[in-house]
């Protein structure tokens, strides 16, 4: 297993996807700038611009993008027709996509991070207050933890999505709605809890402070798990032909009659 998260490791780096995906993120900050256009009298401050990422990052951008790179990854070995090769090593399917999913993992992460960079900059070049030292620290802690909880939430689309044939693209369609179906989750604080993309905002603290918000972290914790075991199952299930490219037929050669 350590073999084969040390080699997907190493084959990021030939991923321009990844890329991508930072660029998805700086998205989401840019979202995020647009709204504090509106002449609403909302006061922007840092906390409440880094709480607003987020919430773009879970309804809109993160899902999609995170089932998009990972699927993206798993599809290669088919697309490149590399899969027959790895597998004449003494792996299985199930560990060979057990270590992309456990690196796409730490790809969360990475992308975490950098949407914290994106809204930091934002916040100061717009010049909104309350930028200090420990909520710049909240804001990271919660912004990097928060898309690492999405992406487990994502896991059983990913799990699916990596058995059909190019279903990268589909599975990015899915995670969208399914990351948009937070925002009506979200009227609901014990379907919040339940719901795995808002369960993800339980176990950071979003909004914690507002009295109508009760998180449930049992709850969060038991919501993020279950999705968890279903993705473990459905990998752990996975045949190595189920998303192996369509074999192309030969196109057929017409014989000419007479001499």
């Amino acid at each position: 297993m350590l073999v084969a998260i040390k080699t997907e490791l190493w084959k990021l780096k030939r991923y321009y996807m990844i890329w991508a995906g930072a660029l998805l993120m700086l998205l989401a900050v840019l979202l995020t700038v647009f709204t504090t256009t509106a002449l609403d009298g909302t006061v922007w401050t840092f906390s409440h611009f880094a709480e607003q990422v987020m919430k773009e990052n879970i309804t809109t951008i993160f899902p999609m993008c995170i089932a998009l790179i990972t699927g993206y990854i798993i599809n290669r070995e088919g697309t490149d027709d590399t899969l027959k090769n790895i597998l004449t090593i003494p792996v299985s399917f199930p560990a060979l996509l057990f270590g992309k999913l456990t690196v796409c993992g730490l790809l969360a992460l990475f992308l975490g991070f950098a949407s914290t960079l994106f809204t930091v900059t934002a916040s100061f070049l717009l010049g909104f207050p309350g930028g200090t030292l420990p909520a710049i620290l909240q804001a990271a802690a919660q912004i990097t933890l928060n898309c690492l909880f999405l992406y487990l939430a994502v896991l059983p689309i990913i799990a699916i999505a990596a058995r059909i044939p190019n279903g990268h693209l589909i599975g990015a369609v899915v995670a969208f709605v399914y990351g948009y179906g937070g925002m009506f989750a979200a009227g609901n604080m014990t379907l919040a809890n339940l719901y795995p993309v808002t369960a993800s905002m339980g176990l950071v603290g979003y909004r914690s402070y507002d009295p109508a918000v009760h998180w449930n972290p049992l709850l969060c914790v038991f919501s993020l798990l279950v999705a968890l075991l279903v993705c473990a199952v459905l990998v752990v299930t996975a045949q190595k032909g189920e998303a192996a490219k369509a074999v192309k037929k030969p196109k057929q050669v017409i014989t000419k009659k007479g001499w």
